[in-house]
């Protein structure tokens, strides 16, 4: 268990803020660096979006969301014993960035301390400090998943625990057994669970899927928070939701409703619109992530000094290398080698050591990729 000091944390937000945004591809270079699908959003979905604008849906909407998408989203939760979800009990936000946001500035105050199993998506530490809280980092076990032990150490007084599931940057799917356990840990204390679960509908063969919503002793404490840009590649539509204990909704509700407003009342049109794709449109690409996905465990399997544990879900491999650089410099001349990745350091103390490789790119560019990054570490060892 990693204690981070809210001063030590503050200099590295500042650090990061100083870290140049990552550039396009140069000229000849490919890009693994990006969380985002290559494919285009549906058609059907993009004429939802002209179509409301051309019959006048062109004025705020209602502040929690418009109630037929509610609704609709309320309908596909996970079923919970004694009354079915309902719009009122849904929140939609400007992107599952700014649902995590709402959730942590709602509930997360000075010296609250936040537990965040590590390596995770940045932005869990970055909004706790925002808050004032304090970060516990608490590390993974090595094959990724969670350290039990260190999360029964670490989450005695603490508030909140977040977490995505299926995992940004490591894509790995905590299971059912995992969830259940967290739980019994839980049980008796006041902790909020935030389960960030943006890539639900990207699990691979073996690995199924299960929400937090779905494990009883996890149901009544837990804040479900859920985006579009994932499974319909949506990123750029900013169109997310949340649920969890009303009076958490509420107050998320009044933080999103001050900082952002009513979402463009268009694209929930538009999101209305992909709730109704064919199950066989998410999963055409779902398959297509798959296929990349046995691509480059296939291709960085053996090759000496590297170590990927096979992604379960997402479109992540989380790779771990044994030379001795950080991760920022090996990035840096991966660039220089004309192939971008992200440094596992940008995810927490136990990411040093590790790179994210994205397979949301085109089955060309992983091929070059992956070759240029093999090549480079078989240099660096010569």
């Amino acid at each position: 268990m990693t204690t981070t000091p809210p001063a030590s944390r503050i200099a590295e937000l500042r650090r990061r803020s100083r870290r140049p945004a990552l550039a396009p591809a140069p000229p000849g270079a490919v890009s693994l660096a990006m969380g985002e699908p290559d494919f285009p959003t549906p058609p059907t979905v993009v004429q939802a979006a002209v179509s409301a604008l051309r019959e006048g849906y062109t004025h705020y909407a209602d502040q929690r969301g418009l109630r037929e998408l509610r609704a609709a989203l309320a309908a596909r939760l996970p079923e919970r014993p004694g009354g079915a979800w309902d719009a009122d009990d849904v929140l939609v936000t400007h992107g599952a960035t700014a649902a995590l946001a709402a959730v942590v500035l709602a509930t997360v105050g000075p010296g609250d301390r936040v537990v965040v199993p590590e390596p995770a998506y940045s932005l869990y530490a970055d909004l706790v400090v925002l808050a004032g809280g304090t970060v516990d980092f608490v590390p993974l076990a090595p094959d990724l998943h969670w350290d039990l032990d260190a999360l029964a150490a670490a989450l005695p007084g603490a508030t909140t625990m977040i977490f995505s599931n299926p995992s940004n940057p490591t894509g790995i799917v905590h299971r059912r057994e995992e969830l259940e356990a967290l739980g019994k840990l839980l049980d008796g204390t006041d902790v909020t669970v935030v389960s960030d679960e943006a890539y639900h509908r990207l699990t691979y063969p073996g690995h199924e899927p299960t929400s937090a919503l779905e494990i009883e002793s996890l149901r009544e404490r837990t804040v479900y928070v859920q985006t579009f840009s994932k499974t319909y590649a949506m990123t750029g539509w900013r169109v997310g939701y949340l649920t969890g204990p009303r009076e958490v909704l509420d107050a998320a509700a009044q933080v999103h409703r001050t900082w952002n407003g009513s979402l463009n009342t268009a694209v929930q049109h538009a999101a209305l619109a992909a709730l109704d794709l064919p199950d066989g449109v998410v999963g055409a690409m779902a398959d297509r992530y798959r296929q990349r996905r046995d691509l480059v465990v296939g291709r960085l399997s053996g090759v000496p000094g590297l170590h990927l544990v096979p992604p379960e879900g997402a479109f992540y491999g989380f790779l771990r290398y044994d030379a001795d650089r950080p991760s920022e410099v090996v990035a840096r001349e991966l660039a220089a080698s004309q192939v971008l990745v992200r440094a596992g350091a940008e995810y927490g103390p136990s990411g040093e050591g590790h790179l994210r490789i994205s397979f949301a790119a085109s089955e060309d560019d992983l091929w070059v990729g992956l070759e240029r990054i093999v090549r480079y570490f078989a240099e660096a060892r010569s």
